[in-house]
């Protein structure tokens, strides 16, 4: 890279491998991945999913907002600067975005339009394919 940096905007961000999903794969409870690997986003984010499934959307919005939050860190510390692409391609990252999907959709059930909205927006800011994806076309 040159001394003026990266003229077209940052590099994608491609997280690292969740050990975590291994524990998910392999049938143990959510709760209890969730519970031994707080910083696990497809541990909260799959948590997230079943609440909705079920119905249960302040749970559901409480384990996505969770998962949101855990991603940011995660992107952060992976040299992601606010912005820039997240490549839904890239599979470990395909857990943020799952959980900004599932906050999107608890958001949705209580009615809180503005967070609708800029989850809309993140998801298809940080890859236009991701919304499709995850079915939110």
């Amino acid at each position: 890279m040159s001394v003026h940096g990266n003229l077209l905007g940052p590099e994608p961000t491609r997280l690292p491998i969740d050990p975590a999903e291994s524990a998910l794969e392999n049938g143990e409870d959510p709760a209890d991945v969730a519970a031994a690997n707080p910083a696990s986003v497809i541990a909260w984010a799959t948590l997230a999913e079943a609440s909705l499934a079920e119905g249960a959307s302040i749970t559901a919005y409480a384990y996505a907002r969770t998962g949101y939050h855990r991603g940011l860190d995660q992107l952060r510390r992976n040299g992601w600067k606010g912005f820039g692409p997240i490549p839904w391609s890239h599979e470990p990252n395909r857990a943020i975005f799952r959980a900004l999907a599932a906050l999107l959709r608890a958001s949705d059930a209580i009615g809180e339009t503005d967070e609708v909205e800029r989850l809309r927006s993140f998801i298809e800011d940080s890859d236009p394919a991701a919304p499709a994806a995850l079915g939110l076309t």
